[in-house]
């Protein structure tokens, strides 16, 4: 009977990484109604099968379609203390009287929560999330310009209301968010019309940051929106494999690697 219910279990699980592309062991432990330690156990049981890649807090899907997008939140509770590490290594290149650009994603709005006090900066943003919480913070000469557009799973705004408000725009630095960080097909997105307007977010600003962490690597979605030779600066973190770092060091002009506290 037990072994029923575990097959159970995990079936459940992979319906619902199905459905979201990742799933949190808090989650899963009110969901099925068994311990961490069960939930825990289950995902390095599939992880070995194939089925699952397991995560700091959780797991996410292996083998998905390449123009399959995962939700906001389901990307927000994975991998929390390197976007953290990465966060806040790429806020200490943000200086009072700047300008610059933060793109969608998870990353970035971790960027976002670190920049909320910076006086004296314009933020330009296609991020819904970023926006809001920056606007919330009331910093004394803070501006956010927020993109119009098609809202997209991630909260982007994106499609050609975003790239036209882009055109006339210029920054100092764009710290932008990616789906994927392959060596051939560079950074990619599964959303086409996000990849034409991460173009024209790269377009407006001198410089290029990618904000990534180790999971992000190998991992290629449907439309390519910048090379890697194209890249100033990508920021990771140290679960990036040994076998990576001389191929991006060689690929980017310059690459930095923080270890998550």
């Amino acid at each position: 009977m037990s072994a029923v219910l575990a097959s159970q279990r995990q079936s459940r699980i992979l319906a619902l990484l199905d459905d979201s592309g990742a799933v949190r062991v808090s989650d899963l432990v009110d969901e099925l109604g068994v311990s961490d330690m069960t939930v825990r156990r289950d995902i390095e049981l599939l992880a070995r099968e194939g089925r699952v890649e397991r995560v700091h807090g959780g797991a996410i899907s292996v083998g998905r379609a390449s123009a399959h997008e995962p939700g906001f939140l389901a990307k927000s509770s994975l991998m929390t203390r390197q976007k953290r590490a990465i966060a806040e290594y790429a806020a200490t290149l943000v200086e009072p009287g700047s300008a610059v650009a933060i793109s969608a994603g998870t990353t970035t709005y971790e960027l976002a929560r670190q920049l909320r006090f910076v006086p004296d900066i314009t933020v330009v943003t296609n991020s819904v999330p970023v926006a809001q919480l920056l606007h919330e913070s009331h910093t004394p000469g803070q501006i956010v310009v927020l993109t119009g557009g098609t809202r997209t799973p991630s909260d982007a705004l994106v499609g050609p209301v975003a790239v036209q408000a882009l055109h006339s725009l210029h920054v100092d630095r764009l710290f932008l968010g990616a789906h994927g960080v392959d060596l051939e097909a560079g950074l990619t997105t599964p959303n086409i019309v996000e990849a034409e307007t991460n173009r024209a977010l790269v377009a407006a600003a001198r410089q290029v940051c990618i904000l990534a962490d180790h999971t992000k690597w190998g991992v290629v979605g449907l439309s390519t929106f910048i090379g890697l030779e194209d890249v100033d600066l990508l920021i990771t973190d140290t679960g990036i494999s040994s076998r990576a770092r001389p191929a991006l060091k060689k690929s980017v002009t310059q690459l930095v690697v923080v270890r998550p506290s």
